[in-house]
């Protein structure tokens, strides 16, 4: 039996889509967010998005979302996306190599470029260094902010209510969201927390094996390159950028130790910042790189690399553990959980259950190519 109200806990990308999809499906759907929409890692993503993945599942869902970001063209811009590796790095040199493979059998419009032919189509791009490099031309990039706030829109105009500034736990038998002002009681509860959701979930006497690692990116002043480049992933140097407001947002940094939800440096180190300058100033043909702001973010690992998306207990779903990549799938896993709250079968792979929770596990990023 399809639940008739459902909580939404967490105002991300993925929360407010879910929130959006529940409403229009005509739940009784309710949000609540402890800060304001999109204060957490939504608010500090990348908003690089591509569908370029060697794994079907992983493409099925990049293409989904693609779909549906281009469907908000004040919110999406189109740009071909391409990761490369540099001369002398044959480990990922070959690893890109067979991933555009992979993916071109998976139908992806994705192919391998040389670089003279790379630096042809985009001129602000250096390619001196570059041994291998892959296009995906199926891709684009999202202003975050705005993706929530259009989702939160339309959940608002669908009839959900969102509670922002209002921090919950959850109780169980029955299904309960505390918050200040009481106990609700709700047929179906989704935790999409971010690196709050273990806090969350261990108030309902869950505990699911995922941790929180601390990211950083930049936005570069005005840069008169940024027009004629790609979205682009340095996987030799481990750094990505892409356009953003006449700059670049470039981003790198991950720490592979677990941070702190609660406690943990919101802004950028000084060391990564004179790196990343350094990199860019050399990538993109420019002197000079100044920095307009740069911060820390956090995203959420999991011990296999698959994020956990789906009913971890009757009632009670969940949504983390991205790697990095929770906003670029926001719109298509939002669409799927609720499919499954709603009584359609889940993502086998990205299956909660599959851990007993205590599972100890190094942290790997998303992007990394080995």
């Amino acid at each position: 039996m399809e639940p008739s109200t459902v909580a939404v806990v967490g105002g991300g990308a993925i929360g407010v889509t879910a929130t959006a999809e529940l409403a229009t499906r005509g739940t009784d759907v309710t949000l609540y967010e402890r800060g304001s929409l999109a204060a957490g890692s939504s608010g500090r993503a990348a908003g690089v998005c591509y569908d370029a993945f060697g794994d079907r599942t992983d493409a099925r869902i990049g293409t989904r979302s693609l779909e549906r970001f281009r469907e908000l063209p004040d919110v999406f811009t189109e740009l071909p996306y391409v990761w490369l590796a540099q001369s002398g790095d044959e480990k990922r040199a070959d690893a890109i190599r067979k991933q555009s493979t992979r993916m071109r059998e998976l139908g992806l419009d994705v192919a391998l470029v040389d670089p003279d032919d790379l630096q042809d189509r985009f001129p602000g791009l250096v390619t001196d260094d570059v041994a291998v490099a892959a296009i995906a031309r199926g891709a684009g990039y999202a202003e975050t902010e705005e993706y929530v706030e259009a989702m939160a829109e339309r959940a608002a105009q669908n009839g959900a209510s969102l509670r922002t500034e209002t921090a919950v736990t959850i109780a169980t038998d029955p299904l309960q969201v505390v918050s200040e002002d009481g106990k609700r009681s709700f047929d179906a509860v989704l935790v999409a927390g971010g690196a709050h959701s273990k806090r969350i979930l261990d108030t309902a006497g869950v505990s699911i094996p995922m941790k929180p690692y601390r990211v950083q990116a930049l936005v570069t002043e005005t840069t008169p390159n940024s027009e004629t480049v790609p979205m682009c992933y340095d996987a030799t140097g481990n750094y990505y950028f892409r356009p953003h407001t006449g700059g670049l947002l470039v981003g790198d940094g991950t720490e592979r130790v677990e941070s702190d939800p609660e406690h943990w440096k919101r802004d950028a180190d000084d060391e990564f910042v004179h790196q990343t300058r350094k990199r860019i100033a050399e990538r993109v043909r420019q002197d000079e790189i100044g920095v307009r702001e740069a911060w820390a973010g956090l995203c959420t690992a999991t011990p296999d690399g698959d994020p956990l998306v789906g009913e971890i207990r009757s009632g009670l779903f969940i949504a983390t553990g991205f790697h990095g990549h929770g906003f670029m799938r926001a719109p298509a896993l939002g669409e799927r959980i609720t499919d499954e709250i709603l009584g359609d079968d889940g993502i086998r792979r990205f299956d909660p259950t599959r851990f007993d929770g205590n599972e100890t596990f190094e942290i790997v990023a998303g992007m990394d190519i080995e």
